[in-house]
């Protein structure tokens, strides 16, 4: 634990909240995601945040379970008490660096160009800068000025309705009114009918809690892939059984494998590998493997059912636009999952398919969405 960063985290609230919603429709903002990226990159011992929160009665509360310090800025006097909140945060950053020498990491959440100075000093303190903002109220000049540049936008959990998912809404309703009017007719007939009734009945609740525990497993192989994968282009280095628990635990302070059926850490771990979700390689010390992605296989298979159903929905000829294709990958493989292969996210793993040469990916404005089109040869 000596050798992980140590990380004090700023957060500039009211811009990186507002600024979230503003360029997307309202949707609130969540730590969450941040707080699961730094877990990736060592261990949150400062967690604060500024703002007026009598404007922010939600986002209090869940900055608080999260346990963030509100440092609060109250609203007098205009635009003054904006650049009061940043200069408290840029003055108490600066007065942390100083009398924490074991703080090696700071992370500054903000898209303010006015911060910039703040990276460049403490970078002179010889301490590593990390930023967070949204894509698009970042200013041009405080990414290259930090030594890591994270868009909130993109982050892991981070959940952005594109604009037609309003017209998707519709297509979800019929189906969940459609299930209550299948249900009647069947419970119309069941004093006649009770053999058939009844077995359905009292194999549901089995059936029920096996799906659910598959459905655990499958979950935790996402999030094991995910963080894996966030450790070795994060903080780099090989990632150890032992660094790896840390870590989902840092996400997650409840996690234990007992939960999802396993004696032992080790045990999760070698039933990962048999599924070939992970790789297991001796570590640097007895009875703690290194861990890893898999290199190929899975991989592969997964981009090669991406291209033949991109070929089938398209013919060979045309494009298909990302948005629902991954439902019609889970119709032709229900297992599919581009987490258990460590891509954050679908548009991470066709970025990655389209490297590998299965697909094509470009961004169409007319569509407002990615185009994916079959790779020739």
């Amino acid at each position: 634990m000596d050798q992980e960063d140590r990380i004090a985290l700023f957060l500039d609230y009211e811009n990186l909240a507002l600024g979230f919603r503003d360029h997307h429709g309202g949707v609130p903002f969540d730590f969450r995601p941040i707080a699961d990226a730094l877990a990736e990159r060592g261990r949150v011992v400062v967690r604060r945040a500024y703002a007026d929160w009598s404007y922010f009665d939600e986002d209090r509360r869940m900055l608080t379970r999260n346990h963030v310090e509100l440092i609060e800025i109250p609203q007098r006097m205009g635009a003054s008490r904006k650049n009061a909140a940043d200069i408290k945060m840029a003055v108490d950053a600066v007065e942390l660096a100083f009398e924490r020498d074991y703080i090696s990491t700071f992370v500054i959440c903000t898209g303010d160009s006015d911060f910039t100075p703040l990276v460049h000093k403490l970078r002179e303190l010889n301490k590593r800068v990390v930023g967070v903002g949204v894509e698009k109220s970042t200013s041009a000049l405080l990414p290259p000025a930090c030594d890591e540049f994270l868009f909130y936008d993109r982050l892991e959990g981070v959940e952005i309705p594109p604009a037609r998912s309003r017209r998707a809404r519709p297509a979800r309703q019929p189906g969940a009114d459609t299930a209550p009017a299948e249900v009647s007719p069947h419970e119309a007939p069941q004093a006649g009918t009770p053999r058939h009734e009844a077995p359905p009945r009292e194999a549901e609740p089995e059936a029920q809690a096996a799906e659910e525990a598959a459905r655990d497993v499958d979950r935790l192989a996402a999030l094991v892939a995910q963080t894996v994968a966030g450790l070795q282009g994060g903080a780099g280095g090989e990632v150890t059984a032992s660094r790896l628990k840390r870590t989902l635990l840092r996400k997650d302070p409840t996690f234990t494998e007992s939960d999802y059926g396993f004696r032992t850490f080790g045990e999760l771990l070698r039933h990962l590998a048999g599924t070939n979700v992970v790789e297991l390689a001796e570590g640097p010390a007895k009875g703690d493997p290194e861990v890893s992605l898999p290199e190929h296989g899975d991989r592969e298979v997964a981009f090669g059912l991406l291209r033949s159903v991109v070929v089938d929905i398209t013919g060979g000829d045309g494009a298909v636009a990302l948005s629902g294709l991954k439902d019609q990958l889970r119709r032709a493989r229900p297992d599919f999952s581009e987490q258990k292969l460590g891509y954050r996210s679908f548009l991470q793993f066709c970025k990655a398919a389209a490297t590998a040469g299965a697909v094509r990916l470009r961004w169409s404005p007319e569509a407002d969405d990615y185009l994916v089109t079959p790779q020739s040869g």
